[in-house]
């Protein structure tokens, strides 16, 4: 098998933490997640974290290194550790950052959409213990991704596509389905 690249995508709520979790169990390889991009930049500016700060640290971001600046940001890291291992992205967002992935690694860059119904999304996020939001802050957080990152680009283009909407088991039974067609 040659080495890929696996980006799990989807809006949040969907269960992409959940399955990039799962994926990294079953698989042992190593993880870049883009949104520590975000995490950093607050830690380095003394900001408090939250969706207002984190939001204005993403477009600030976006605005100076062009809408693929998370996946550029993170490049080196990518490409260190694929010199000796596959590995899975977690959070690429934009339809800028998925053609560069395709155009620098090609076939051996894949992504894995992970979908759930808004209703269900907002559901899980009253309950998300790590940066939960509100009904009303993850439709902003949506349309904004949807609208300002064209992030349905790489979610309508995903090389896989999960239905979220069960179980955690379920959601491992799917991803066992996927991780199988990537061995072979």
């Amino acid at each position: 098998m040659n080495k890929i690249i696996l980006a799990i995508i989807g809006l949040p709520g969907a269960g992409k933490t959940t399955a990039t979790e799962y994926v990294l169990k079953k698989t042992a390889w190593p993880k870049v997640y883009l949104g520590a991009v975000t995490f950093e930049e607050l830690k380095k500016r003394g900001m408090e974290g939250g969706e207002a700060n984190e939001r204005k640290i993403r477009e600030e971001l976006r605005s100076t290194f062009g809408p693929s600046a998370y996946y550029t940001l993170s490049l080196p890291k990518i490409r260190e550790l694929y010199q000796s291992s596959s590995l899975i992205i977690e959070s690429l967002y934009t339809w800028e950052e998925y053609l560069e992935a395709k155009k620098e690694f090609g076939e051996n860059f894949k992504a894995l959409a992970i979908y759930s119904s808004p209703q269900t999304r907002i559901e899980r996020m009253k309950n998300r213990p790590v940066r939960p939001l509100t009904a009303e802050e993850l439709v902003s957080r949506d349309f904004a991704q949807i609208e300002n990152l064209h992030q349905g680009g790489p979610i309508a283009r995903a090389d896989f596509t999960i239905i979220n909407e069960g179980t955690v088991e379920e959601l491992h039974s799917k991803l066992d389905e996927v991780i199988n067609r990537l061995s072979v």
